[in-house]
């Protein structure tokens, strides 16, 4: 065992506060990283993609699962190497050593998931009252009311987050039971359409340049949008210190939910394309959310699922929602463990076992935000606050295929190997991360605006922690 690494052990045993509980086998990690990639994502993006590159909209899905994949791989090995709950920020930390560099990751992935929360909160609440509109039971409400019950939402999150990790991964199995029905039931129109004969299967392998970008351009631009329907694997890496037996199990759990998630997507954007006209296609770009609804209420008429499908995507929501919570909070966590954040923030209740200070600040943030994005009614939240999301975990994925590297060459030759991502394939991923960060994929600059703005606020806590650490001396007890 390393020297670091005995460090952290050493801190954990001789911590006052408790270890978090393991409570989490092979079934419920793979429902746990399943339900967080499919999430909300496949609803609030397959309309942008499909109106970016027309009938090949399953392309961008696999090319995003492609590249998730050779980052899972650097997460794998470093997970397996390093199971503690910091994720990325602790491999940053772990291969640089430079604590400024270390918070802006934790920084940015925290901001990720609460950012991830908010906006599902407010697409639930916005979802749960168009159910009510389309079936008649209450007119629209006011966007102060739509804002209210994503905040109670946020609030029963927090309730179910500090109950523990084991009441809230059962709530996420309901949850993702429930997002797989709504996602068969489109694929099941889809098929029942191509079944019937009244389809376009034809257009499945045609690219329709409705931007007039090109075929590279556009296939790469509806990549970096797919990303966001791809992103989620990570967050399970926080949760590695309630996980039974890491080393074995996450490797091949992990992978195999990203495989089903890809397998899903990609019948999904069968079905849209399948049931939807070219022109239709075009069109649906701007519907977001509401782009799976279109589709099987076309292609179902006879069947009122445009009265039902608004509650399932509730359902997606809410498990985006929680589990992104769940990640920060345990992120906060980790690295407040760590030395990184404030040592508050690791406070863990004694029955319960649970980060609820982790748990407390990463909510009223979420509630935060959740003001602020309500504020402005003619802004696109979803396409806005999503692709922000893809941008930060592209620039930290970029950092951990690095470190990855980095850390290989760091390695105890006498500790146990449980997994190692095959030859260069971290530093193929970190290239192809930070390209489709970039600007040439189209991306909308308000999105580089608003995670600049993230990032300000992340140097100014920075500031405060350094502070605090040199105040109190912690600053010389974090793990080099």
């Amino acid at each position: 065992m390393s020297a670091a690494s005995e460090e952290v052990s050493d801190l954990t045993a001789h911590d006052k506060e408790p270890a978090l509980k393991r409570v989490l086998g092979p079934k419920l990690l793979l429902l746990f990283i399943v339900g967080d990639i499919l999430g909300a994502g496949v609803y609030a993006v397959t309309g942008t993609m499909a109106g970016t590159v027309g009938g090949i909209v399953w392309l961008p899905f696999l090319l995003a699962f492609v590249v998730a994949t050779l980052t899972a791989f650097s997460y794998l090995e470093l997970v397996t190497q390093y199971p503690q709950a910091a994720g990325a920020a602790l491999y940053t930390h772990k291969a640089f050593g430079i604590h400024f560099v270390t918070f802006l990751v934790a920084f940015a992935v925290v901001c990720s998931g609460i950012t991830s929360a908010s906006t599902s909160a407010n697409v639930l609440a916005q979802n749960f009252f168009g159910g009510l509109e389309v079936n008649g039971w209450m007119g629209k409400p006011g966007q102060g009311v739509i804002t209210a019950v994503a905040l109670v939402f946020m609030l029963l999150l927090a309730a179910i987050n500090l109950r523990g990790v084991g009441e809230s991964v059962k709530f996420n199995v309901v949850l993702t039971v429930v997002e797989m029905l709504a996602l068969c039931i489109v694929i099941g129109v889809g098929f029942f359409v191509m079944a019937r004969g009244t389809g376009n299967p034809g257009e499945i392998f045609v690219f329709n340049d409705y931007q007039d970008k090109g075929l590279f351009l556009a296939v790469t631009a509806a990549t970096s949008i797919a990303f966001f329907a791809m992103v989620g694997f990570e967050d399970s890496v926080n949760m590695v210190e309630e996980t039974q037996n890491p080393e074995k199990i996450f490797p091949r759990t992990m992978l195999t939910g990203l495989g089903i998630a890809v397998l899903l997507y990609m019948l999904v954007a069968i079905s849209v394309v399948s049931v939807l006209s070219p022109t239709e296609l075009e069109g649906i770009r701007e519907a977001e959310g509401a782009a799976l609804l279109e589709v099987v209420h076309k292609g179902s008429p006879d069947f009122p699922i445009d009265r039902i499908f608004p509650f399932l995507a509730v359902f997606a929501v809410a498990n985006t929602a929680l589990i992104n919570m769940l990640m920060a909070s345990r992120l906060i966590y980790g690295m407040a463990r760590q030395h990184v954040l404030p040592r508050p923030l690791g406070k863990v209740l004694p029955v319960r076992r649970t980060p609820w200070a982790g748990i407390a600040f990463s909510t009223i943030l979420a509630l935060g935000l959740i003001v602020y994005v309500a504020s402005d009614p003619d802004s696109n939240i979803v396409a806005n606050l999503s692709g922000t999301t893809a941008f930060l975990l592209l620039c930290v994925f970029t950092v951990v295929n690095v470190a990855c590297v980095v850390l290989r060459r760091k390695r105890d030759p006498h500790r146990k190997v449980f997994f190692t991502s095959p030859g260069q394939l971290p530093l193929v991923a970190a290239v192809l991360c930070a390209f489709l960060a970039g600007p040439w994929v189209g991306r909308n600059v308000i999105q580089y605006q608003i995670a600049g703005g993230l990032m300000a606020i992340g140097v100014i806590l920075w500031f405060i922690t350094w502070l605090i650490n040199r105040r109190t001396n912690d600053g010389d007890r974090v793990n080099s």
